[in-house]
């Protein structure tokens, strides 16, 4: 017998299953180069590496943090929490 979240798990990936194939379908029929120009344009933004779109500060930043991490400079999560709380719950 499965667990329920693996029945959610395969509920939700035919969903999407579904869902894609409805797209195929419509884009199949479409006549409207502008639909096909904005599809194309999404492609390429989604295949971006999220790398490329940040500043050169923030990656000197997620370096620097990757430095201390491995030089086991780490904060618990629980501390991290606790200190930033007020901003955090509304």
């Amino acid at each position: 017998m499965m667990k329920k979240s693996e029945l959610v798990y395969l509920f939700l990936s035919m969903n999407i299953q579904t869902e894609k194939l409805q797209l195929i379908e419509w884009l199949a029929k479409t006549t409207k180069p502008s639909v096909i120009k904005k599809l194309k344009a999404l492609k390429e933004k989604e295949e971006k590496d999220w790398w490329e779109t940040i500043s050169s500060s923030e990656k000197a930043a997620i370096e620097e943090g990757l430095r201390q991490a491995d030089r086991g400079e780490l904060v618990p999560h629980r501390q991290v929490m606790a200190k930033y709380k007020k901003w955090l719950i509304k």
